[in-house]
C-alpha cells in the first residue's frame, strides 16, 4: 500500500464524522503547506498527521490529531507565540492546541496568525514537494470509535 492508502486505511476506524473533519482539515494543511513533510503515526491514544520541515520529528512545527469524538490542530512550540484571542489550550511548557469543530476554523484569521507566527519560528519550504512518511503504528490501540 502507498503510504497515502495507509493513512486512508487508519481513518476508516474512525466515524464518519471525524474521518470527515479530518480528512478536510488534512487537506487544508496540505494546501497551506505544500513543501512539507507529513509524519503520520497511528499511536495508542490518536492517529496523529505532523507537519514540519523534514523527516525529523523534533522539526515538525504543527499535527493534526484524531481522536475518537474530536479533531485537534497542536501547535508543537505553541507557548511560544502570541495568543492575544486566547484560542490555544493547554498548559504544558511547550504544546498548546485548538479544538477543530470544522476544517474551516483553520481560516479563521485567529488561527491563521497563529499559524502564521509559528511558520515565522519555523519555516517551512514551500518551493519543494512534500512527502507522506508512515512513521510508526502502535500495536495495541484504544477504540478510535465513542463508545
Amino acid at each position: 500500500m502507498t503510504p497515502q492508502q495507509q493513512l486512508d486505511a487508519f481513518m476508516a476506524k474512525y466515524t464518519p464524522e471525524i474521518r470527515s473533519l479530518a480528512k478536510a482539515a488534512i487537506a487544508k494543511m496540505r494546501k497551506r503547506l505544500p513543501g512539507a513533510t507529513q509524519l503520520v503515526y497511528d499511536n495508542y491514544n490518536a492517529l496523529v498527521v505532523g507537519f514540519g520541515p523534514s523527516e525529523h520529528a523534533s522539526e515538525a512545527v504543527f499535527s493534526i490529531a484524531l481522536y475518537p469524538r474530536w479533531v485537534t490542530l497542536f501547535f508543537l512550540r505553541g507557548a511560544e507565540l502570541p495568543d492575544p484571542e486566547k484560542v490555544l489550550r493547554g498548559g504544558g511548557k511547550i504544546v498548546r492546541s485548538v479544538v477543530l469543530n470544522d476544517a474551516k476554523d483553520l481560516d479563521k484569521p485567529s488561527i491563521r496568525s497563529l499559524m502564521d507566527a509559528a511558520l515565522a519560528r519555523a519555516p517551512i519550504d514551500g518551493g519543494k514537494r512534500g512527502r507522506l512518511v508512515i512513521r510508526s503504528v502502535s500495536a495495541k490501540q484504544r477504540p478510535r470509535r465513542p463508545r
